[in-house]
Protein backbone atom coordinates (compact mmCIF):
# COMPACT_ATOMS: atom_id res chain seq x y z
CA UNK A 1 0.00 0.00 0.00
CA UNK A 2 1.32 3.43 -0.92
CA UNK A 3 0.78 6.42 1.35
CA UNK A 4 1.03 10.00 0.15
CA UNK A 5 1.59 12.63 2.82
CA UNK A 6 0.50 16.14 1.89
CA UNK A 7 2.44 19.08 3.25
CA UNK A 8 0.06 21.75 4.42
CA UNK A 9 0.21 25.13 2.72
CA UNK A 10 1.72 28.15 4.42
CA UNK A 11 -0.84 30.94 4.55
CA UNK A 12 0.52 34.49 4.48
CA UNK A 13 -2.06 37.23 5.03
CA UNK A 14 -1.15 40.80 4.07
CA UNK A 15 -3.21 43.59 5.61
CA UNK A 16 -3.90 46.49 3.25
CA UNK A 17 -4.87 50.05 4.10
CA UNK A 18 -4.80 53.49 2.53
CA UNK A 19 -1.48 55.33 2.62
CA UNK A 20 0.53 52.14 3.16
CA UNK A 21 4.10 51.76 1.92
CA UNK A 22 3.83 49.15 -0.82
CA UNK A 23 7.37 47.81 -0.38
CA UNK A 24 6.69 47.01 3.27
CA UNK A 25 4.12 44.48 2.09
CA UNK A 26 5.25 43.25 -1.31
CA UNK A 27 8.77 42.49 -0.12
CA UNK A 28 7.39 39.96 2.33
CA UNK A 29 5.46 38.26 -0.47
CA UNK A 30 8.51 38.24 -2.77
CA UNK A 31 10.73 36.63 -0.14
CA UNK A 32 8.24 33.84 0.52
CA UNK A 33 7.63 33.24 -3.18
CA UNK A 34 11.39 33.06 -3.73
CA UNK A 35 11.76 30.58 -0.87
CA UNK A 36 9.07 28.36 -2.34
CA UNK A 37 10.75 28.43 -5.77
CA UNK A 38 14.16 27.59 -4.29
CA UNK A 39 12.69 24.74 -2.27
CA UNK A 40 11.17 23.25 -5.41
CA UNK A 41 14.37 23.67 -7.42
CA UNK A 42 16.49 22.01 -4.73
CA UNK A 43 13.96 19.22 -4.09
CA UNK A 44 13.42 20.29 -0.49
CA UNK A 45 10.06 19.49 1.10
CA UNK A 46 7.81 22.22 -0.26
CA UNK A 47 4.99 24.00 1.51
CA UNK A 48 2.87 25.83 -1.02
CA UNK A 49 2.74 29.51 -0.15
CA UNK A 50 -0.75 30.98 -0.33
CA UNK A 51 -0.72 34.77 -0.16
CA UNK A 52 -3.89 36.69 0.59
CA UNK A 53 -4.36 40.44 0.57
CA UNK A 54 -7.21 41.66 2.73
CA UNK A 55 -9.21 44.79 3.44
CA UNK A 56 -12.21 45.01 5.79
CA UNK A 57 -14.70 45.46 2.93
CA UNK A 58 -12.86 43.89 -0.01
CA UNK A 59 -12.36 47.27 -1.69
CA UNK A 60 -9.00 48.51 -3.10
CA UNK A 61 -6.73 50.83 -1.14
CA UNK A 62 -4.81 53.90 -2.27
CA UNK A 63 -1.14 53.42 -1.45
CA UNK A 64 1.44 56.07 -0.57
CA UNK A 65 2.92 55.54 -4.05
CA UNK A 66 -0.30 56.88 -5.59
CA UNK A 67 -1.80 53.76 -7.13
CA UNK A 68 -4.48 51.30 -6.10
CA UNK A 69 -3.80 47.90 -4.61
CA UNK A 70 -6.64 45.38 -4.79
CA UNK A 71 -7.34 42.78 -2.12
CA UNK A 72 -8.11 39.12 -2.71
CA UNK A 73 -10.35 38.80 0.35
CA UNK A 74 -12.34 40.75 2.90
CA UNK A 75 -12.69 40.16 6.63
CA UNK A 76 -16.06 38.53 5.97
CA UNK A 77 -14.38 35.69 4.06
CA UNK A 78 -13.26 32.50 5.77
CA UNK A 79 -9.57 31.69 5.41
CA UNK A 80 -6.64 30.46 7.45
CA UNK A 81 -3.54 32.44 8.39
CA UNK A 82 -0.16 31.19 9.56
CA UNK A 83 1.43 34.64 9.48
CA UNK A 84 -0.27 38.04 9.38
CA UNK A 85 1.83 40.90 8.06
CA UNK A 86 0.99 44.54 8.79
CA UNK A 87 2.58 47.20 6.53
CA UNK A 88 4.17 50.52 7.36
CA UNK A 89 2.11 53.68 6.92
CA UNK A 90 3.22 56.95 5.41
CA UNK A 91 3.50 59.81 7.92
CA UNK A 92 0.91 59.99 10.71
CA UNK A 93 -0.72 56.55 11.17
CA UNK A 94 -3.66 57.86 13.21
CA UNK A 95 -6.05 58.39 10.26
CA UNK A 96 -5.50 54.81 9.11
CA UNK A 97 -6.15 53.43 12.60
CA UNK A 98 -9.36 55.42 12.83
CA UNK A 99 -10.54 54.39 9.36
CA UNK A 100 -9.71 50.69 9.75
CA UNK A 101 -11.11 50.01 13.21
CA UNK A 102 -12.58 46.77 11.83
CA UNK A 103 -9.07 45.32 11.88
CA UNK A 104 -8.80 45.67 15.67
CA UNK A 105 -11.24 42.93 16.83
CA UNK A 106 -10.08 40.72 13.95
CA UNK A 107 -6.44 40.99 15.06
CA UNK A 108 -7.48 40.27 18.63
CA UNK A 109 -9.31 37.13 17.47
CA UNK A 110 -6.31 35.99 15.42
CA UNK A 111 -4.04 36.52 18.41
CA UNK A 112 -6.33 34.31 20.46
CA UNK A 113 -5.68 31.61 17.85
CA UNK A 114 -1.93 32.06 18.40
CA UNK A 115 -1.30 33.30 14.84
CA UNK A 116 2.15 34.85 14.32
CA UNK A 117 2.24 38.52 13.33
CA UNK A 118 4.87 40.81 11.84
CA UNK A 119 4.52 44.56 11.56
CA UNK A 120 6.65 47.32 10.08
CA UNK A 121 7.31 50.85 11.29
CA UNK A 122 4.14 52.76 12.09
CA UNK A 123 2.06 49.67 11.29
CA UNK A 124 2.75 48.70 14.90
CA UNK A 125 -0.04 51.10 15.89
CA UNK A 126 -2.66 48.54 14.83
CA UNK A 127 -1.30 46.01 17.31
CA UNK A 128 -0.96 48.68 20.00
CA UNK A 129 -4.55 49.81 19.39
CA UNK A 130 -5.69 46.20 19.77
CA UNK A 131 -3.91 45.97 23.12
CA UNK A 132 -1.73 43.13 21.86
CA UNK A 133 1.47 44.93 22.88
CA UNK A 134 0.47 45.93 26.41
CA UNK A 135 3.37 45.09 28.69
CA UNK A 136 5.36 43.77 25.74
CA UNK A 137 8.46 44.94 23.91
CA UNK A 138 7.97 46.71 20.58
CA UNK A 139 9.73 49.11 18.26
CA UNK A 140 8.65 51.40 15.45
CA UNK A 141 9.95 54.06 13.09
CA UNK A 142 12.05 56.63 14.97
CA UNK A 143 9.76 59.50 13.91
CA UNK A 144 6.80 57.81 15.69
CA UNK A 145 8.58 56.99 18.99
CA UNK A 146 7.17 59.82 21.09
CA UNK A 147 3.67 59.61 19.63
CA UNK A 148 3.51 55.85 20.23
CA UNK A 149 4.71 56.24 23.81
CA UNK A 150 2.17 58.97 24.47
CA UNK A 151 -0.82 57.20 22.92
CA UNK A 152 0.03 53.69 24.16
CA UNK A 153 1.93 54.04 27.46
CA UNK A 154 1.47 50.34 28.25
CA UNK A 155 3.77 49.38 25.37
CA UNK A 156 7.40 48.73 26.35
CA UNK A 157 9.00 50.77 23.58
CA UNK A 158 12.53 49.61 22.75
CA UNK A 159 13.91 52.75 21.13
CA UNK A 160 17.40 51.32 20.69
CA UNK A 161 16.24 48.16 18.90
CA UNK A 162 15.61 47.74 15.19
CA UNK A 163 13.58 44.56 15.71
CA UNK A 164 11.71 43.10 18.68
CA UNK A 165 9.97 39.84 19.48
CA UNK A 166 7.26 39.35 22.07
CA UNK A 167 6.07 35.77 21.82
CA UNK A 168 4.90 35.38 18.23
CA UNK A 169 4.59 39.13 17.59
CA UNK A 170 7.51 40.67 15.70
CA UNK A 171 8.09 44.40 15.12
CA UNK A 172 10.56 46.09 12.76
CA UNK A 173 11.58 49.75 12.79
CA UNK A 174 12.04 49.99 9.02
CA UNK A 175 11.63 48.07 5.77
CA UNK A 176 15.28 47.01 5.93
CA UNK A 177 14.83 45.64 9.44
CA UNK A 178 11.59 43.96 8.33
CA UNK A 179 13.53 41.95 5.76
CA UNK A 180 15.45 40.33 8.61
CA UNK A 181 12.21 39.34 10.33
CA UNK A 182 10.78 37.85 7.15
CA UNK A 183 13.95 35.86 6.43
CA UNK A 184 13.69 34.54 9.99
CA UNK A 185 10.15 33.39 9.19
CA UNK A 186 11.42 31.84 5.94
CA UNK A 187 13.99 29.89 7.95
CA UNK A 188 11.27 28.75 10.34
CA UNK A 189 9.12 27.44 7.48
CA UNK A 190 11.65 26.33 4.84
CA UNK A 191 14.85 25.77 6.83
CA UNK A 192 18.25 27.43 7.08
CA UNK A 193 19.54 26.49 3.62
CA UNK A 194 16.62 28.15 1.83
CA UNK A 195 16.79 31.16 4.15
CA UNK A 196 20.46 31.64 3.29
CA UNK A 197 19.63 31.52 -0.41
CA UNK A 198 17.06 34.24 0.15
CA UNK A 199 19.65 36.31 1.98
CA UNK A 200 22.21 35.95 -0.79
CA UNK A 201 19.71 36.91 -3.48
CA UNK A 202 18.09 39.87 -1.70
CA UNK A 203 20.57 41.30 0.76
CA UNK A 204 22.52 43.47 -1.65
CA UNK A 205 19.23 45.38 -1.83
CA UNK A 206 17.84 44.91 1.69
CA UNK A 207 20.82 45.19 3.94
CA UNK A 208 20.97 43.69 7.42
CA UNK A 209 20.59 46.59 9.84
CA UNK A 210 22.45 44.86 12.67
CA UNK A 211 25.28 44.22 10.22
CA UNK A 212 24.89 47.15 7.81
CA UNK A 213 26.07 46.20 4.36
CA UNK A 214 28.68 43.91 5.91
CA UNK A 215 30.37 46.71 7.87
CA UNK A 216 33.20 45.46 10.06
CA UNK A 217 33.14 44.81 13.81
CA UNK A 218 34.22 48.29 14.76
CA UNK A 219 31.36 49.92 12.89
CA UNK A 220 28.65 47.49 13.98
CA UNK A 221 29.40 47.57 17.70
CA UNK A 222 26.30 48.08 19.80
CA UNK A 223 25.63 51.39 21.49
CA UNK A 224 22.78 53.10 23.31
CA UNK A 225 22.70 56.49 21.57
CA UNK A 226 19.19 56.40 20.10
CA UNK A 227 19.60 59.38 17.78
CA UNK A 228 22.84 58.05 16.35
CA UNK A 229 21.31 54.60 15.83
CA UNK A 230 18.49 56.20 13.89
CA UNK A 231 21.00 58.26 11.92
CA UNK A 232 22.68 54.99 10.90
CA UNK A 233 19.33 53.67 9.67
CA UNK A 234 18.69 56.92 7.82
CA UNK A 235 22.09 56.78 6.14
CA UNK A 236 21.43 53.25 4.89
CA UNK A 237 17.91 54.10 3.71
CA UNK A 238 19.29 57.07 1.74
CA UNK A 239 22.56 55.56 0.58
CA UNK A 240 22.07 56.37 -3.10
CA UNK A 241 21.56 60.09 -2.41
CA UNK A 242 24.32 62.71 -2.10
CA UNK A 243 24.71 63.00 1.68
CA UNK A 244 26.53 65.80 3.48
CA UNK A 245 27.38 65.28 7.15
CA UNK A 246 26.03 68.74 7.97
CA UNK A 247 22.68 67.81 6.40
CA UNK A 248 22.53 64.51 8.31
CA UNK A 249 23.28 66.36 11.55
CA UNK A 250 20.52 68.85 10.80
CA UNK A 251 18.10 66.01 10.00
CA UNK A 252 18.50 64.85 13.61
CA UNK A 253 18.47 68.30 15.21
CA UNK A 254 22.19 68.60 15.95
CA UNK A 255 24.99 70.89 14.99
CA UNK A 256 27.65 69.26 12.83
CA UNK A 257 30.11 69.44 15.73
CA UNK A 258 27.74 67.75 18.19
CA UNK A 259 26.76 65.10 15.66
CA UNK A 260 30.42 64.36 14.87
CA UNK A 261 31.25 63.97 18.56
CA UNK A 262 28.26 61.78 19.44
CA UNK A 263 28.59 59.63 16.33
CA UNK A 264 32.31 59.03 16.89
CA UNK A 265 31.75 58.17 20.56
CA UNK A 266 28.88 55.79 19.79
CA UNK A 267 30.09 54.08 16.61
CA UNK A 268 33.85 54.29 17.05
CA UNK A 269 34.37 55.96 13.69
CA UNK A 270 33.91 59.44 12.22
CA UNK A 271 30.61 59.96 10.34
CA UNK A 272 32.40 60.61 7.04
CA UNK A 273 34.49 57.45 7.39
CA UNK A 274 31.41 55.42 8.34
CA UNK A 275 29.50 56.73 5.31
CA UNK A 276 32.38 55.85 3.00
CA UNK A 277 32.71 52.39 4.55
CA UNK A 278 29.02 51.59 4.17
CA UNK A 279 28.95 52.85 0.59
CA UNK A 280 32.06 50.94 -0.44
CA UNK A 281 31.00 47.64 1.08
CA UNK A 282 27.60 48.04 -0.56
CA UNK A 283 29.38 48.67 -3.87
CA UNK A 284 31.50 45.54 -3.32
CA UNK A 285 28.33 43.52 -2.93
CA UNK A 286 26.90 44.91 -6.17
CA UNK A 287 30.15 44.26 -8.04
CA UNK A 288 30.17 40.70 -6.79
CA UNK A 289 26.53 39.77 -7.21
CA UNK A 290 25.15 41.83 -10.10
CA UNK A 291 25.92 42.70 -13.72
CA UNK A 292 25.22 46.39 -13.19
CA UNK A 293 27.55 48.79 -14.98
CA UNK A 294 30.16 50.72 -13.00
CA UNK A 295 28.12 53.90 -13.51
CA UNK A 296 24.97 52.22 -12.19
CA UNK A 297 26.83 50.91 -9.14
CA UNK A 298 28.30 54.36 -8.58
CA UNK A 299 24.80 55.87 -8.61
CA UNK A 300 23.34 53.22 -6.29
CA UNK A 301 26.26 53.80 -3.92
CA UNK A 302 25.75 57.55 -3.79
CA UNK A 303 28.34 58.72 -6.32
CA UNK A 304 27.14 60.72 -9.29
CA UNK A 305 30.14 60.04 -11.52
CA UNK A 306 31.78 56.74 -12.41
CA UNK A 307 35.27 58.27 -12.50
CA UNK A 308 34.93 59.78 -9.01
CA UNK A 309 33.54 56.50 -7.66
CA UNK A 310 36.34 54.49 -9.30
CA UNK A 311 38.97 56.79 -7.83
CA UNK A 312 37.46 56.54 -4.33
CA UNK A 313 36.99 52.78 -4.64
CA UNK A 314 40.62 52.23 -5.66
CA UNK A 315 41.79 54.41 -2.81
CA UNK A 316 39.64 52.41 -0.40
CA UNK A 317 40.29 48.87 -1.70
CA UNK A 318 43.55 49.09 -3.62
CA UNK A 319 41.86 47.90 -6.84
CA UNK A 320 39.68 49.47 -9.47
CA UNK A 321 36.00 48.39 -9.45
CA UNK A 322 36.57 46.37 -12.63
CA UNK A 323 39.61 44.58 -11.20
CA UNK A 324 37.75 43.86 -7.98
CA UNK A 325 34.79 42.41 -9.90
CA UNK A 326 37.06 40.17 -12.00
CA UNK A 327 38.81 38.90 -8.88
CA UNK A 328 35.74 38.07 -6.84
CA UNK A 329 33.90 36.57 -9.82
CA UNK A 330 36.87 34.29 -10.46
CA UNK A 331 36.77 33.16 -6.83
CA UNK A 332 33.07 32.47 -7.05
CA UNK A 333 33.45 29.98 -9.90
CA UNK A 334 36.79 28.33 -9.10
Amino acid sequence: MCYIFAIMAFNLTLLLCDNMLVSSSTLAAELFNFAQAMARASKHPVRDVVIRRITPDGLPVQTSAGFELSPTHSLADHFESDLIHIPALWRNPRPAVNKYQAYIPWLQAQHQKNIAMTCVGTGVCFLAEAGLLDGKSATTHWHYFDQLQQQYPQVRLERQHFTTQAGNIYCAASVNAMAELIVYQVERIFGLVIARQAQRNFFHEIRNISDPAGVGDQQQRKHSDEAIAQAQIWIQDNLSKPLAIADIASQFGMTQRTFHRRFTNAVGNKPSDYLTEVRMIFACDLLKNTDLSILEIANYSGYGEASWFSSRFKQWSGNSPKAYRNTVRAKLFN
